[in-house]
């Protein structure tokens, strides 16, 4: 691994990528008094990109990876359901197998509590951390401090994921039970089946996480930041130091370079240096619009029943989730977003039963998966110009925050604010 070469200032960072964390580092690297560029064929927060239509949790308890003890006993039930909570396209099984494994032997229960522990400090404190970036950029209110909910049918359901509270537990994190007549009165519109939940006061969401992008790239672009337009291919690195990001237009000029290409970020990352395992893990959101009035979610809740979110946000109600492996260019399977709607339907009875095409929009985005359920974040192999921060998978906008104060800490030639060994995109 390349040790972080001397710095000099001012120094030129081009951002690989303006989704969350892209964006993040970018105003954290502006703090730092760095030059900076954005590059990306996407417009931030456009639905293209993947951090348009995430569930907006900014959750500090998000800390358990999505694999589970005795996960690999379910793959064969979810390869024959081409709708289930987790699909895989049969064409692609060989190119994701090598993924696959090292991602079902990480679900031991000492590898789930070393992966939780290691989240926690990147997660930690999202709220606040998005609270005082977004009162800068004038978006304060797009920033909801009210926390979240985790719904059940019963305390007996809950009590099936006492392993994961457990982990939550032994890390600090706290939660009040919330039931019966009382959830009832919270959450006058989900369905009475559900009547178990506990709320964890110490997270957040965004109200809409593509207007939020939108505005942390002006507020980048009125500190001074430059934008181009285009993709990067590659990099220019000369006796271990970094003299131009490669794009599809020609060279760009710069001593620093971070890359946070999302679930592009694969090549790139291989260009400097570094073969990391990363998949596109693709999700499906439905939103629900024109019923403002009709049934809603007061709090935003995680459905583990169903495996989604259900967040309530500006443009509608969106029912979020879903786990798909495929290409990154295979076509969507709408019939994924369809059952988002069915079970918006089934969590909240006064919804009209019939919806209008208008009223239900559909997305699917690409979630940067690593195995082992934890981002790439440090110096690349190449370079130590070169900072990989990508593969946040679920919890990509809640860890957007402080990743990015690490990659300007990094930048900076500053030691970062936690430890990144476990986050080493070495460590495959």
């Amino acid at each position: 691994m390349s040790t972080s070469p001397e710095i000099a200032f001012p120094r030129h960072a081009v951002i690989i990528g303006t989704g969350a964390v892209g964006l993040m580092s970018a105003i954290h690297a502006l703090d730092q008094g760095l030059q900076v560029t954005l590059l990306d064929f996407n417009e931030a927060g456009s639905q293209e990109a993947s951090s348009y239509g995430n569930a907006g949790w900014l959750s500090s308890h998000s800390v358990i990876p999505p694999v589970e003890p005795g996960m690999w006993k379910k793959v064969p039930g979810y390869l024959v359901d081409p709708l289930g909570p987790l699909s895989i396209r049969w064409r692609y099984l060989p190119r994701l197998t090598p993924w696959l494994v090292r991602n079902l032997a990480s679900a031991r229960r000492d590898r789930i509590r070393t992966t939780a522990r290691a989240l926690r400090t990147l997660v930690a404190d999202a709220r606040s951390l998005h609270l005082e970036v977004a009162q800068r950029a004038g978006v304060a209110h797009l920033i909801d401090t009210s926390g979240v909910l985790h719904v059940y049918r019963s305390r007996r359901h809950f009590d099936n994921d006492a392993f994961g509270w457990g982990v939550r537990r032994e890390l600090g994190i706290q939660w009040q039970e919330v039931e019966g007549a009382a959830l009832r009165e919270r959450e006058p519109d989900l369905d009475p089946a559900f009547g178990f939940a506990v709320q964890v006061d110490e997270a957040g969401h965004c109200r809409n996480p593509g207007a939020y992008l939108q505005a942390l790239q002006a507020y980048a672009l009125a500190r001074g930041a430059c934008r181009v337009e285009g993709r990067a291919t590659g990099f220019r690195v000369e006796s271990g130091r970094l003299k131009a990001v490669l794009t599809e237009h020609g060279e760009l000029a710069c001593d620093a370079a971070v890359i946070c290409a999302g679930a592009r970020s694969k090549a790139l990352a291989a260009a400097a240096g570094d073969h990391v395992q990363l998949e596109s893990e693709r999700g499906y959101h439905a939103v629900i619009g024109g019923h403002e009035h009709a049934a809603r979610a007061r709090t935003p809740m995680m459905v583990s029943e169903f495996k989604i979110i259900a967040t309530q946000m500006e443009t509608g109600l969106r029912i979020a989730g879903q786990v798909e492996f495929a290409s990154f260019e295979a076509a969507p399977d709408w019939r994924r977003g369809e059952i988002m709607r069915d079970i918006a339907l089934k969590l909240f009875p006064g919804l009209p039963r019939t919806l209008p095409a208008e009223d239900v929009k559909y997305w699917l985005g690409r979630r940067p998966s690593t195995p082992d359920g934890m981002p790439c974040i440090g110096p690349a192999s190449a370079s130590g110009d070169i900072i990989h921060a990508y593969g946040h998978g679920h919890i990509g906008l809640g860890c957007s925050a402080r990743t990015g104060r690490i990659v300007a800490q990094l930048l900076a030639g500053q030691a970062p604010e936690i430890d990144l060994a476990p986050f080493s995109p070495q460590r495959f």
